[in-house]
């Protein structure tokens, strides 16, 4: 179950000019939660804005939990605006659909852009057992982040822009392409722009090789409640799942992108 708590703020790095991690202290979280998940936050004691903000786990360290965010509209902006030492209202571990990689030996983590944030934890607790593989796409050279972090949990790392201004020229899936059958791939893992998602759920499906994603929408309760993120499903299009409640991850054969 879902634990709602305050948690203090104990460490914030600007990343970028408007992307930030904040690490938290929040032990009954942190010892429960899975890759994949997501926490809401709420950004002021007031009403305004009055929705917690969804904002995906990027890395568990003991009782600490780090997630990265981008400022984007009014409640990010005051949440990036938070020092270290306050004390933020969170509900968490949320979302039912998680990653699972137990069984795997040789798995690929593609992400692109923003989407990169839920992938971290994946691939700490995967490196246990499994190789590998990382691959994460920017459109040009200033917006790549978090490259040394992610470079150090891999054991082969591919970055790329789409502009050819950092890293190898491209897109991240076509060099996942050439590796399928090369690092003999056993599970991709997703999250980023819909169209990347797209393209990973045709790869998967042409080769036969189960695949899970990440999707982002947005939402207003997390828990399943107001139906605002709903994605449809791909067999019975008139079917829906929900992303705060049966995702976030999803097997990329059950939706439809």
């Amino acid at each position: 179950m879902p634990v709602h708590t305050k948690c203090k703020l104990v460490k914030t790095e600007k990343l970028k000019d408007d992307i930030f991690k904040f690490s938290i202290e929040a032990k009954e979280i942190a010892k429960i939660s899975k890759p994949g998940q997501f926490i809401e936050i709420r950004v002021t004691e007031g009403v305004d804005p009055l929705l917690r903000r969804p904002i995906s786990i990027h890395n568990i360290e003991g009782d600490i939990i780090e997630f990265v965010f981008q400022v984007k509209k009014k409640g990010t902006t005051i949440l990036s605006q938070k020092q270290e030492g306050d004390i933020i209202d969170i509900i968490g571990p949320l979302g039912e659909g998680i990653f699972k990689f137990e069984d795997k030996k040789n798995i690929a983590i593609i992400g692109g852009g923003i989407g990169i944030f839920p992938l971290y934890e994946l691939a700490k607790q995967a490196k246990n057992n499994a190789k590998i593989n990382m691959y994460l796409g920017f459109r040009n050279k200033e917006l790549v982040i978090l490259e040394e972090e992610y470079k150090k949990i891999s054991d082969k790392f591919v970055l790329t822009t789409d502009d050819g201004t950092y890293g190898e020229k491209g897109f991240a899936i076509n060099f996942l392409k050439e590796d399928i059958e090369k690092e003999k791939i056993d599970a991709i893992y997703a999250c980023g722009p819909l169209p990347m998602l797209k393209a990973v759920q045709e790869l998967s499906k042409e080769k036969n090789i189960p695949c899970q994603i990440s999707l982002e929408e947005k939402m207003a309760c997390g828990i399943g409640v107001c139906l605002g993120c709903a994605v449809r499903k791909n067999e019975e299009p008139s079917q829906y799942f929900y992303v705060c409640k049966n995702g976030p991850v999803f097997d990329a054969n059950l939706v439809k992108i």
